[in-house]
């Protein structure tokens, strides 16, 4: 099996990094990840970032920009990012209101074949992040999900799949993995159940109903590049989640290798 890298979303920290960005991710770096992936970057300057960076020794894996900041103020994004040594500008989520067409789709797509290409003019990768709306609707005799990737050009738009909300949707997250093999650098590694309404609870690792053993076997083969641990809610303080999240891989995925 591959040695891939293991970051964490920060997302997951986000009251945390909140108050103290600097001090959350000096714990993030004690933990033993390797990396993170941005959800905002709290205020700091890129000269911050990168010294608090140099000085944790945690990669800049990517950065989650949500569809404003990539119409209103992409280039911004795309300096900070390549000024902190991150690749990745990911689009994580779109609002309802802006997914119940097909027609809404095909805009959506087109806007982000434009934006993939302007960041890959700069040397960086744009990609984008699934939830299960994906899987809700369909374009041309299959899932929204597929259609993003069959519209568009593998250097203008990468995938970066989340398996918990893969099989939420009712999917097989190992085939989709496997599908989209050479795609996929970039991979969230989370857990979860249902409650008794159907509705996600998101776990650490190891203590839900993804079959993650598996997925690590499968993202190895498809060439994935780096985990991203993310845990939406935890149920415990987030940095005793993903700690014990980081204990998981270590001794499921690490000391196999």
């Amino acid at each position: 099996m591959r040695k891939m890298g293991i970051g964490l979303q920060l997302f997951t920290l986000r009251n945390e990094t909140a108050a103290d960005f600097a001090g959350t991710l000096r714990k993030v770096a004690e933990l033993g990840y390797e990396g993170v992936e941005f959800a905002g970057y709290g205020g700091l300057s890129t000269a911050e970032m990168k010294e608090l960076l140099k000085e944790t020794g945690l990669k800049a894996v990517g950065s989650h920009v949500g569809m404003d900041r990539l119409r209103e103020d992409l280039q911004g994004e795309i300096d900070y990012l390549k000024a902190i040594g991150g690749r990745y500008i990911i689009c994580p989520w779109l609002p309802e209101s802006e997914r119940g067409q097909v027609e809404d789709w095909k805009k959506h797509i087109e806007f982000w074949i434009e934006t993939g290409a302007e960041v890959r003019k700069q040397g960086l990768q744009f990609a984008y992040h699934n939830h299960d709306f994906e899987f809700h609707l369909q374009m041309d005799g299959e899932y929204v999900f597929d259609a993003i990737y069959s519209a568009s050009a593998p250097e203008d738009i990468q995938v970066e799949m989340d398996v918990c909300w893969v099989q939420f949707a009712g999917q097989d997250p190992l085939a989709y993995i496997r599908k989209y093999a050479g795609r996929l650098p970039l991979l969230h590694l989370k857990d979860f159940t249902k409650d008794e309404q159907g509705n996600m609870v998101t776990l650490e690792l190891g203590q839900g109903d993804v079959p993650l053993k598996e997925v690590i076997a499968a993202a190895s083969e498809a060439n994935v590049e780096w985990f991203l641990v993310e845990q939406d809610n935890c149920q415990n303080p987030p940095l005793e989640s993903i700690a014990n999240s980081l204990n998981w891989v270590k001794e499921n995925y690490l000391s196999q290798l």
